[in-house]
């Protein structure tokens, strides 16, 4: 069997947008072109939100500085759609006209930040990733593993996964740790397995957060992890059914 891209994904705002694409670039500096270039700073003054949108060495550790939906369940209620020079924000698939439509939690003193060579990934924000620009691999299988043993439905959205593959044993991309694999001519470095949080409690475009799925996921397999990052060594284009080679 082969492993396959079977989707594409990307998320122009941090957290909240996830975007189904045809085909993705990617940039080696950077990772999917387009991916989480967007992010709402909370808790910082104008300054402050200046500094954490253009330095990513001021992001480290700092959580509670940026919009999640750990921090802030009800954004899970809200997308973004990113078509050209246009950031359309929508609910129950209505375009939100005037800031008093939000939730009252959302009218804080929140600021949309745009880095497009540093983009709002979590190992940009995370003190324990030693690499930056990052790329997530998800195993639809694994994903399957998962819902066959504890017998319940499972979106794959809630991982939030940049690219979705077929075509081998579920759990087979742990064993990539530390390799080099293939995608159409773009080689990437798979970095470590993708350590989850609470916002895969929050149920597909809801902020009910009594899903659970953390707890669940650490009695199963004795871990919080599910998919992989990677690192681009080159630039490139993605697309769909394309075969994902060892080296």
């Amino acid at each position: 069997m082969s492993a396959i891209i079977t989707s594409i994904h990307n998320c122009p705002v941090k957290s909240i947008s996830f975007q189904n694409i045809e085909k993705c670039k990617i940039n080696k500096n950077v990772g999917i072109e387009g991916d989480r270039v967007f992010a709402f700073s909370q808790n910082l003054d104008l300054d402050q939100s200046i500094e954490f949108e253009k330095n990513p060495e001021t992001r480290k550790g700092k959580w509670n500085k940026i919009v999640t939906l750990k921090n802030t369940p009800v954004f899970n209620k809200y997308n973004f759609l990113h078509e050209g020079n246009k950031l359309t924000l929508t609910l129950n698939n209505k375009e939100i006209i005037t800031v008093n439509e939000l939730e009252n939690s959302l009218k804080n003193d929140i600021r949309l930040m745009r880095n497009d060579e540093y983009p709002f990934y979590d190992t940009s924000i995370s003190n324990k990733s030693m690499f930056r620009n990052s790329i997530s691999l998800l195993n639809i299988n694994s994903i399957k593993d998962f819902e066959n043993k504890i017998d319940q439905k499972i979106e794959k959205s809630i991982f939030r996964g940049n690219l979705y593959f077929d075509g081998v044993e579920a759990w087979e991309e742990r064993n990539w740790i530390g390799k080099t694999i293939k995608i159409n001519d773009v080689l990437f470095k798979v970095e470590k397995n993708i350590p989850r949080c609470v916002a895969i409690n929050l149920k597909p475009e809801t902020d009910d957060n009594s899903f659970n799925l953390l707890k669940t996921l650490k009695q199963t397999y004795d871990h919080y992890d599910m998919g992989v990052y990677l690192t681009p060594e080159n630039d490139g284009e993605i697309n769909l059914s394309e075969k994902i080679l060892i080296k």
